[in-house]
């Protein structure tokens, strides 16, 4: 076996890695492909045999590629929002091979997507480096171009906004959580009843801001409709209370906030507007 022969092989054994990576920080598995595909080129075109820690080094390159193409996406500005994440659900399939899509399903939820969608370039890098893969910030803050202590502050305001600040103690919290939750299950499972049972008899509905419909069995009746997009919904905190956010093929991404009063859904909102949609804070649960 020749060099390129070996080099290759010992690429191959850390694409997995290389390319969960590449998802966190670009949350495209298409761009993620990209990011992978340019790391070896790099390696291909420099490899040297000095290099102690290949996947170590691997991992920085494609740090860097990848927070080249976050910066080149700021300033085109071209993609919409909903082509940007996508679906947890859609992993297997595009992935193929079981240990890869279980490398990049591992701690990958919707909602962490989208909160790293909102952070800076250099935020999300440091984050995903470090808090999800170990890398030490002596060797993110080359990348960033910031010293070490500079690099494990991106890391820690990263931190705070995919864990939604300090989720405050508020003993209503859990108790709304669990009549989304429920909501949400009613809906993925079409139980009419189920739904009626969690919806206020004057329940409104809206989509945008606008009025939809309104009165518990027009909205069950709709909600038990939603069955297949509630399968890749998941339950988030959006701007700090329980809600939904789902993507689904041909249906774009949405966001379902609610309001809840004495254990039953008053009021809910389906925002699919990218403006709306951009103004959000989203956060997961198991941040």
């Amino acid at each position: 076996m020749d060099e390129r022969e070996w080099l290759a092989e010992q690429f191959e054994d850390t694409r997995g890695h290389l390319r969960a990576v590449a998802y966190r920080m670009l949350g495209s598995l298409a761009e993620a492909d990209d990011a992978v595909q340019e790391a070896w080129l790099r390696l291909d075109r420099s490899y040297d045999s000095d290099i102690e820690n290949l996947r170590g080094w691997l991992t920085t390159v494609v740090g860097r590629v990848c927070l080249d193409m976050l910066k080149a996406r700021r300033v085109r500005r071209e993609d919409p929002f909903e082509s940007v994440i996508h679906v947890p659900s859609t992993l297997e399939e595009e992935a193929g091979d079981p240990e890869q899509h279980a490398l990049l399903a591992d701690s990958v939820g919707l909602a962490l997507l989208v909160v790293l969608e909102s952070l800076d370039p250099a935020e999300r890098l440091a984050f995903v480096l470090h808090d999800m893969f170990g890398v030490p910030f002596d060797e993110i803050s080359p990348i960033v171009e910031r010293t070490p202590a500079a690099a494990r502050q991106l890391a820690s305001r990263a931190r705070r906004r995919v864990r939604g600040g300090a989720p405050v103690a508020d003993p209503d919290l859990a108790r709304r959580r669990g009549v989304v939750e429920a909501f949400l299950a009613a809906a993925r499972g079409g139980d009419f009843e189920a739904l009626l049972s969690v919806l206020d008899p004057d329940v409104v509905a809206r989509s945008n801001g606008r009025l939809g419909v309104q009165g518990s069995l027009a909205v069950a009746k709709g909600a038990s409709s939603f069955a297949q997009i509630a399968e890749v919904a998941q339950l988030a905190l959006v701007n700090g209370s329980p809600g939904v956010i789902a993507a689904h093929a041909g249906e774009g991404f949405r966001a379902m906030t609610f309001d809840i009063r004495d254990g039953r859904i008053t009021e809910i909102d389906v925002i699919t507007d990218p403006v709306q949609l951009r103004t959000l804070e989203v956060a997961s649960f198991d941040g």
